[in-house]
């Protein structure tokens, strides 16, 4: 296949040294892929599970024709190579709670404007939900996707946890594992454009965004997902306590 249009050389050496050994261990079961826009920029939101998730959801990118900006945290830019890399390949740091917040999302905001596909994954972290369905959201999704305007595709993942578990550091890549990732129809948002970029507006916008994707990631796994999203923002019940962020309630999936 052609490499991305919008793709530059770092990018291309990198997909050229990554693709081979995600198809050594991973098969693919990907759908949804006429729901990419085929012009202008857009942003991609996935769920996110474990920290092999974004080499998924770029691989899939990839593969259906976008070189995505992902949003990645900003502690990643300060690790030797790892930040050579993201610079030259062009992806956007996070800076959470600093002052230099707002250069993310102008950042975004550019590479949208430039025509790019920027991914994101709303939650800002991994789910803490104890069976991996995705968690309340961030609104920087919603932020970028009503000062932009742009195309918001909502894309489930299932199966990367399987090659990398939630917190651990050593893949299991044998036997292959299958990953299922599906992009759906963008989210409507266009009755918010015109609104004032109030908590309000940004949370309707934000929770639209997961809700797709939860929907997504339910028919992926023929299972209904809780009904009251999981929220780190809830005070903990009584007994309750937290391990790594999450509440100690149930086991981790296999």
């Amino acid at each position: 296949m052609h490499p991305p249009a919008r793709s530059n050389r770092a990018y291309r050496t990198v997909a050229h040294l990554v693709r081979p050994v995600l198809r050594l261990m991973t098969r693919k079961d990907w759908r949804g892929a006429e729901n990419l826009p085929t012009e202008g920029g857009f942003l991609a939101a996935s769920n996110h599970m474990t920290n092999i998730d974004p080499l998924t959801f770029a691989y899939f990118l990839w593969e259906n024709g976008f070189a995505p900006k992902i949003l990645a945290k900003a502690s990643l830019f300060k690790v030797p190579v790892m930040r050579n890399v993201l610079h030259a390949t062009g992806q956007i740091p996070v800076h959470r709670n600093t002052v230099s917040a707002a250069d993310s999302l102008n950042a975004a905001v550019d590479a949208i404007a430039d025509g790019d596909c920027v991914a994101v994954f709303p939650e800002g972290t991994l789910t803490r939900d104890p069976d991996l369905w995705p968690m309340a959201a961030k609104t920087g999704v919603a932020r970028l996707a009503l000062t932009t305007r742009a195309p918001v595709v909502p894309v489930a993942q299932w199966g990367p946890q399987l090659l990398l578990r939630r917190y651990e550091k050593l893949l299991r890549p044998f036997p292959r594992k299958t990953i299922t990732i599906v992009a759906g129809p963008a989210v409507d948002l266009s009755d918010l454009y015109d609104n004032p970029q109030d908590t309000a507006t940004l949370r309707e916008a934000t929770e639209r965004v997961m809700a797709a994707i939860t929907a997504l990631l339910a028919d992926i796994r023929e299972e209904q997902p809780p009904a009251t999203r999981y929220d780190m923002r809830t005070p903990l019940e009584p007994g309750e306590k937290r391990i790594g962020g999450d509440r100690a309630t149930k086991p981790e999936l296999p």
